[in-house]
């Protein structure tokens, strides 16, 4: 297996590019974006609106009731009224928005998740030997997120802001000239400030989802090696482990946050000092009469003040959130971007019966006979052929990683109903070879053929259904344990469950469970005791009906006893079928038809075990103990 590794990805080149590809998962809500926008529209209008009504409310009404006995307040009343009705149009407008852009960004993660996941499922299994799992279960959680929390604030808040910003500062300019130049002033400050805590913020950002990335692969780790932990008296070192990545997430953070958090402080004590500014400008004006400014302008021109400069300070507010989702975007769209699983298989299997005159003809339901379809050369028409199982390697050499070969000039030969045993040491090749029979990998050099079909000719999903595997970590889902001995032929009667069940002898233990069948497995089987667990691998290997069986340790983890009681059953599942068994029992490979023995990536012994031990090599050894596998 090759290394596993962390997902590390550089900071986007192209911010633009990568927003413009988030909102393209908006497509179909263009009428609920127009909503939006209206409704935006209105809110700010709304404050704009009230902001503006101040001036005639205190040049008009106040000012003028100062020193009366009896004042007329029908118009400041009315006033009063109307700016209440339109600061709450502009709250309800706030509100409607608001909700609408909730829906449409969970429904955008929805499809970004929705994508990642398809296009998880067509990776080849290099991908994911190659990176560990916390680090990808991080894109669904963390990731995802962040993309949701931008979608959902950031995006009706730039443009509120931007539609605020630019219709005050018309107002601005039309109120007073003058003043307007310490607005501009103030801005080009600010932006200033924005682009240097931004620049530094975002570095930290894309280091902080990096780390948290690595913190949670390991977690995920030791989630699923606790056992191994206490087991070796680890905690000690897992503890050291950990902190050192707590630590890296740690300072990441505290950089990342640092300017984060310091950059509203800032923007907030700047519109300070602009509104003080602009109060002290602006009273000298109204009592110097300059420009013609009054105290109701001066009053109106503050709240304007305060509406340009919050805007602002909110977008830089959002500044971080819109770093962390860019940072998590990138990891997201790097994997969407990876290269599917590549099939450039032709040859396809069908389901298949023999009919009344002995051809064999397609059918929709399959009656336990494989065939494969292959494209004549000549006129193109289709012919059937029965799939016997043989299995050829021709000179194959292959490796995980470039310049490191795993495999050397591997030639073996498996007729149609032979089983073939692996025996050797760790990291001798072995699970390699099935591996790729599965076509989990492809070879650069030498065959494997398939009843002499190049196996890069037939197409991989119709090669792995005609295969099935029992591998030595067995994997169950959650669900009854019906479901996961159907998970190898999903439209399995129950019957046939029954029966695969009595075939591998897990029927016995099944039956003894608190609700049989429909007993409920959660946590990849942990109620279950291993040897259980193995024994449903076997059953859903069973209903499979395969014509080619590949047993990868699969009684590793069952006692002899167990072992005994399957074995049988085993014979039966075997019986007609072309099997590998990979396994460090010796005694279960002792009826193979052929024994191969490998090291280091060659096969240096091959036979039955008579002929092998006839030899006295190292087969010989392995089995009279004078060697063991490692």
């Amino acid at each position: 297996m090759p290394p596993k590794k962390n997902m590390g990805f550089a900071k986007p080149q192209n911010a633009g590019g990568t927003l413009k590809r988030i909102f393209s998962y908006m497509y179909g809500f263009k009428p609920q974006l127009i909503l939006i926008v209206f409704c935006i529209i209105i809110s700010v209008s709304a404050n704009v609106a009230g902001n503006y009504m101040l001036r005639p409310l205190i040049d008009k009404y106040i000012e003028p009731f100062i020193g009366q006995d009896n004042p007329d307040l029908s118009g400041f009343v009315s006033t009063i009224i109307m700016m209440s009705v339109i600061y709450l149009c502009g709250a309800l407008s706030t509100y409607i928005y608001q909700r609408i852009m909730v829906n449409i960004s969970t429904t955008t993660l929805f499809r970004i998740r929705t994508d990642l996941f398809n296009k998880m499922e067509s990776l080849p299994i290099r991908y994911f030997d190659k990176h560990t799992h916390g680090e990808l279960m991080s894109l669904y959680t963390n990731d995802a997120d962040a993309v949701r929390e931008m979608l959902s604030n950031s995006v009706a808040q730039f443009i509120s802001s931007s539609i605020t910003v630019l219709s005050v500062f018309a107002i601005m300019v039309a109120y007073s000239w003058q003043l307007t130049v310490l607005v501009i002033v103030m801005l080009f400050i600010m932006i200033q400030v924005i682009g240097v805590i931004g620049k530094n913020s975002g570095k930290g950002f894309k280091a902080q989802q990096e780390a948290l990335g690595k913190v949670n692969g390991y977690i995920e780790e030791l989630i699923e090696g606790q056992k191994v932990v206490k087991v070796f008296c680890h905690e000690d070192k897992a503890n050291e482990e950990f902190q050192k990545l707590n630590e890296n997430l740690c300072q990441a953070s505290t950089r990342a946050n640092t300017y984060a958090n310091i950059l509203m402080p800032i923007m907030n004590n700047l519109s300070y000092f602009h509104y003080a500014g602009t109060a002290i400008a602006g009273g000298i004006m109204a009592v110097k009469g300059i420009g013609g400014m009054t105290v109701g302008t001066v009053v109106s021109y503050l709240q304007f003040t305060r509406s340009f400069s919050q805007p602002i300070t909110q977008l830089s507010q959002q500044l971080n959130s819109v770093l962390t989702a860019l940072a998590g975007a990138e990891r997201i769209f790097k994997v969407i971007d990876e290269t599917p699983e590549e099939d450039n298989g032709y040859v396809t299997l069908v389901n298949a019966e023999i009919s009344s005159d002995g051809t064999i003809t397609e059918t929709d339901k399959r009656t336990g006979l494989w065939a494969w379809k292959h494209p004549h050369q000549a006129d193109g028409t289709v012919t059937y052929t029965k799939v016997e199982g043989k299995v050829e390697f021709d000179d194959v050499v292959f490796g995980y990683e470039p310049n490191k070969t795993v495999l050397n000039g591997i030639s073996l030969y498996a007729k149609a109903g032979q089983k073939i045993a692996f025996v050797g040491s760790t990291g001798a090749g072995k699970t390699t070879i099935t591996n790729l029979i599965n076509r989990f990998y492809d070879v650069p050099d030498g065959k494997i053929r398939y009843d002499g079909i190049n196996i890069n000719k037939i197409k991989k999903d119709d090669l792995r259904r005609s295969l099935s595997m029992v591998l030595q970590d067995t994997h169950l889902f959650t669900g009854t344990v019906m479901d996961n001995i159907r998970y190898g032929k999903l439209d399995a009667t129950d019957e046939e469950v029954y029966k695969a069940s009595k075939l591998a002898n897990a029927d016995t233990f099944i039956k003894h469970l608190p609700d049989g069948y429909n007993t409920m497995l959660t946590a990849d089987g942990s109620n279950l005791s291993q040897g259980q667990r193995q024994l449903l691998a076997i059953a859903r290997a069973s209903i499979a009906d395969p014509p080619v069986l590949i047993l990868d340790e699969a009684t590793s983890s069952i006692d002899t006893r167990t072992e005994a009681l399957i074995e049988k059953g085993m014979d039966r599942l075997m019986e007609g079928r072309t099997v590998f068994v990979i396994a460090h029992r010796l005694s279960t490979v002792r009826n193979s038809d052929a024994i191969m023995v490998l090291e280091n990536g060659r096969i240096i012994e091959r036979g039955n075990h008579d002929t092998l031990i006839a030899q006295k090599g190292k087969y010989y050894q392995l089995y009279t103990g004078m060697f063991e596998l490692s």
